[in-house]
């Protein structure tokens, strides 16, 4: 008989982790402390942030915590249409990652002492933009109301990703507006 999973995540480091990405300027810097935050959080062996590159089709690693250099250059992840994690805006529980199909490079999991993965879809706008993938040295499960709480982190992450992006691209057209001659902006 399975026992319950325990949780993990309490109330107060929820709270700290929402009001982390609410607030942080830089958003490489917020990916990373929430790499290792995550990791903490969850005792595991450590966790990737990875945005998807449509144009590629493959996930580009913008921080992690915990995992080694030669296991994050093991290869490029590429997708394809049927991962659920993306696809489905679902989260996926490998449990034993050197024999599941899904996973490509089970070789260097192993090498890297890799058994299971959680892997958690960002998700904006309904459309799966990247994953939370946490590593585990064990086979686990996770509560119920710890993925409640990763659920409403990735929304909050992926607005602010989004805001990121409009706040740059505001600025780029600024940038430009200024080099237009005045006559063409309604200035005199």
């Amino acid at each position: 008989m399975k026992t319950k999973p325990e949780r993990r995540i309490s109330i107060r480091d929820f709270k700290t982790i929402c009001r982390a990405i609410a607030t942080y300027e830089d958003l490489n810097l917020l990916f990373e402390h929430l790499a290792e935050v995550i990791s903490q959080a969850f005792d595991v062996k450590g966790c990737s942030l990875l945005i998807l590159d449509e144009h590629e089709k493959q996930l580009v690693r913008v921080s992690s915590f915990g995992i080694s250099e030669e296991y994050l250059n093991k290869g490029p992840i590429f997708m394809d249409d049927k991962d659920p994690a993306l696809v489905k805006c679902e989260p996926v529980l490998v449990e034993d990652m050197q024999n599941d199909p899904r996973i490509q490079y089970p070789e260097a999991a192993a090498k890297e002492g890799i058994v299971s993965l959680l892997s958690f879809p960002i998700i904006m706008r309904e459309a799966g933009i990247g994953l939370i993938r946490i590593y585990h040295s064990d086979c686990w499960a996770l509560h119920e109301e710890d993925l409640d709480l990763l659920c409403v982190m990735q929304r909050l992450l992926a607005f602010v990703i989004e805001s990121n992006g409009l706040k740059n691209f505001l600025e780029q057209v600024k940038n430009e507006m200024v080099k237009l001659p005045p006559r063409m902006v309604g200035q005199q």
